[in-house]
């Protein structure tokens, strides 16, 4: 299986529309997001983020906030853990939190994820977004699952 890790930010006039623009700005809001749990299979290969065709339904573990307050600092972040047997992947985001504390929290809840399962961390990955609110913002961070086909 290939994955993909994106995110984006975007302001739009409706919280809903921003997180929409968000998506686009990841590369993702063309498509259908099925969501999933957290687990990445064996020998999980990570590639860039393709172009899929509009209307495909891809599985996706998705971070996410928005905020209509103006002045708000959001961030959306994932943690992806990987062993040799497989992977798991944590979000969080946060909102008024320095992105330092938020990003912790995350690497400290995928690494007790993979202890739990008694595996052994080979690489920890991160993917992340931040923006400061002007009007009506949100941020995404996801990890996209892509089939074999790569579409």
């Amino acid at each position: 299986m290939k994955i993909s890790l994106t995110s984006g930010k975007a302001e739009g006039p409706t919280k809903l529309n921003a997180f929409d623009n968000a998506l686009l700005n990841a590369g993702i809001g063309d498509i259908n997001l099925i969501k999933v749990s957290s687990i990445i299979p064996a020998r999980a290969e990570f590639v860039d983020l393709p172009q899929f065709p509009a209307g495909a339904m891809v599985n996706t573990v998705l971070s996410y906030t928005a905020s209509e307050q103006e002045g708000d600092f959001i961030s959306a972040f994932i943690a992806v853990a990987i062993s040799d047997d497989l992977g798991c992947v944590v979000e969080h985001s946060g909102i008024n939190r320095d992105p330092e504390e938020v990003k912790n929290e995350a690497e400290a809840m995928v690494k007790y994820m993979m202890d739990v399962r008694g595996k052994q961390i080979t690489k920890i990955m991160m993917e992340f977004e931040t923006h400061k609110v002007e009007k009506q913002g949100a941020v995404v961070a996801a990890v996209v699952y892509i089939d074999e086909s790569g579409k």
